[in-house]
């Protein structure tokens, strides 16, 4: 396994001194499978003090990052590795940390306390790869396993529950048998787990290649942790416009959008009130009106659960609310769409339309998918074509209203109305021109 220089002399330094250290964990999983690794973790015999003199002798900075379960940062040119020394945990009561850790001087102690066999691997240059648990073989065949008793793992720290459909999904992996009863049988375990954790791992699975066999394959378990898509499942849609229940479709259409988080996290949610909004028409077909709104009302109620970031949950529910709207192809409505959104947002709702389609009635969904992209192609065009929208792109301001005697909400409104004439006759963006028109909405507005 070739290592990073400073991974290699970090490792060096720990054995020169007749200590045992290994790079361990998930930098060895992915270079046994060819993927590009990223942080070395590294773990060692030495105890956390012993490793502190030891970076201090060779004059490498560190961090004390998490003495009380043995780790230490070092940092050599910029690059954190963390060196956590052997261990075992104790009890865990509540299934997330255990309650006090004991360090040991074998590495195979410490390797039967992590999650996955693929996990399970350590390696140096002297030794080659540790790997007690059949990693290197489970990864060879595609598989996630638990290291010792599934049922213990996941007891022990829930959030390994989503791990392993993470896992699942990003690499493409089968859950073993066993593992996969157990995550069944402990899935309302995850009750137990801080939102934000569960956030992070549900964010890297709905991201990953095989994440829409992972979502239809474990949705109980994604009921756990976003119980309002429950109701989602087995939920008809009678209508030539779907082949598929709504959760199928949900994520079928998540499966095929692009791999922004935000933009999946929408999809998942984007038809989330379609079954309290469902009514039979007289037509014989099922109906769903009104679901944007309802959804994105769902949809803000859920990311908050999460607590994600105010600029995610902006994005997301406004992709939530529109996804069924229809864009005009006229330069003065997609410049109306411009102000309102922007020119990122506004091509990530072409995005979650065009992959929402994808998961509709083919026959039908073929004319309305043409028109989105022909739709998003006239969106680039008009942000290309330089041609002003924004506010911001006015040839006068704020302070030119105020000097003609414009004052408080009268200025935006005054810039508002401007920007709208601007944009449907370009050619009166000129500086004069402006001021003549501001000046007589001035004057009707004080008449």
């Amino acid at each position: 396994m070739k290592l990073t220089p400073d991974a290699e002399k970090l490792i060096a330094i720990l054995c020169g001194a007749g200590y045992k250290s290994y790079a361990v964990g998930g930098c060895v999983r992915d270079f046994i499978l060819e993927r590009p690794v990223s942080d070395i973790d590294i773990c060692t015999s030495a105890l956390p003090n012993e490793v502190e003199a030891l970076l201090e002798q060779s004059g490498i900075r560190y961090i004390e990052t998490g003495l009380k379960h043995g780790t230490v940062t070092a940092v050599l040119n910029k690059t954190p590795y963390e060196i956590t020394t052997f261990r075992t945990d104790g009890e865990y009561l509540d299934n997330r940390r255990p309650e006090s850790v004991r360090f040991v001087s074998d590495v195979s102690s410490d390797l039967a306390r992590r999650d996955f066999t693929v996990n399970a691997i350590a390696y140096n240059a002297d030794e080659g790869f540790v790997d007690l648990y059949g990693g290197r073989e489970d990864i060879k065949k595609g598989i996630i396993r638990c290291v010792g008793d599934p049922d213990k793992r996941f007891n022990e720290d829930a959030l390994r529950i989503m791990r392993a459909l993470r896992f699942s999904s990003v690499l493409g992996f089968e859950i073993e048998e066993n593992t996969r009863r157990s995550l069944f049988d402990n899935r309302e375990l995850l009750n137990n787990i801080a939102a934000e954790r569960i956030f992070i791992e549900l964010t890297k699975l709905l991201l990953g290649k095989d994440c829409e066999r992972v979502l239809l394959e474990y949705r109980e378990i994604i009921a756990v942790v976003i119980p309002e898509l429950k109701p989602c499942f087995d939920c008809s849609q009678v209508n030539r416009w779907h082949i598929y229940d709504v959760y199928t479709h949900t994520v079928k259409a998540v499966a095929a959008s692009e791999k922004k988080d935000y933009i999946r996290f929408a999809l998942l949610l984007h038809d989330i009130a379609k079954p309290q909004c469902k009514t039979l028409g007289n037509d014989g077909f099922e109906h769903f009106y009104r679901h944007p709104k309802y959804s994105a009302e769902i949809a803000c109620s859920v990311l908050k659960g999460f607590r994600v970031s105010n600029a995610f949950l902006n994005k997301a529910v406004t992709l939530v609310e529109l996804h069924d709207a229809h864009f005009k192809l006229t330069s003065s409505s997609v410049k109306k769409w411009l102000r309102r959104l922007g020119p990122d947002l506004l091509l990530d709702l072409c995005e979650v339309k065009k992959a929402d389609l994808s998961a509709h009635n083919p026959v039908l969904a073929k004319k309305e998918l043409s028109e989105v992209e022909r739709a998003e192609s006239f969106i680039k065009e008009v942000i290309d074509s330089g041609e002003p929208y924004l506010v911001s792109d006015l040839k006068i301001n704020g302070r030119d209203l105020i000097d003609l005697g414009y004052e408080g909400k009268a200025i935006q409104k005054e810039l508002e109305r401007l920007i709208a004439d601007v944009s449907d006759i370009p050619a009166l963006n000129v500086r004069e021109k402006l001021l003549i028109i501001a000046e007589k909405d001035y004057n009707n507005y004080k008449e």
